[in-house]
């Protein structure tokens, strides 16, 4: 049986960065395992002028998601006090415009998660 049956979409956000497009897609397993994909999507524009996107995904999976988080954080953290000069932090401190299209969606409403029920009942 293909994976991609036993994989469903629960929330999802689209973040758009210049050439770059990021989505930050929540799913879940029949067996109500949830984890998190994130792609990167850079726009490519090809010899003969049509378009392509080249992609670029990771599988998170919730066991892993605070380490993850915490090392993440670490890393902005670093960039921030060591790396950059104190204007380029006020300019990431800038309060930003996002496009409706950015805003996180759901897409399906789950019902709570029950251990006594089988599988079957979602």
């Amino acid at each position: 049986m293909d994976d991609r049956h036993d994989q469903e979409e629960i929330y999802s956000q689209r973040i758009k960065a210049g050439k770059r497009t990021y989505f930050f897609d929540v799913k879940a397993t029949r067996g109500q395992d949830y984890y998190l994909t994130i792609t990167e999507s850079k726009r490519r524009q090809n010899g003969d002028d049509s378009v392509s996107y080249e992609k670029h995904k990771i599988f998170l999976y919730k066991e892993d998601f605070l380490k993850f988080v915490d090392a993440l954080q670490d890393a902005v953290d670093y960039v921030r006090e060591e790396l950059l000069s104190p204007e380029e932090v006020a300019e990431l401190d800038r309060p930003r415009e996002y496009d409706d299209r950015d805003q996180p969606r759901r897409e399906v409403e789950r019902p709570a998660f029950d251990p006594n029920r089988s599988d079957d009942a979602y």
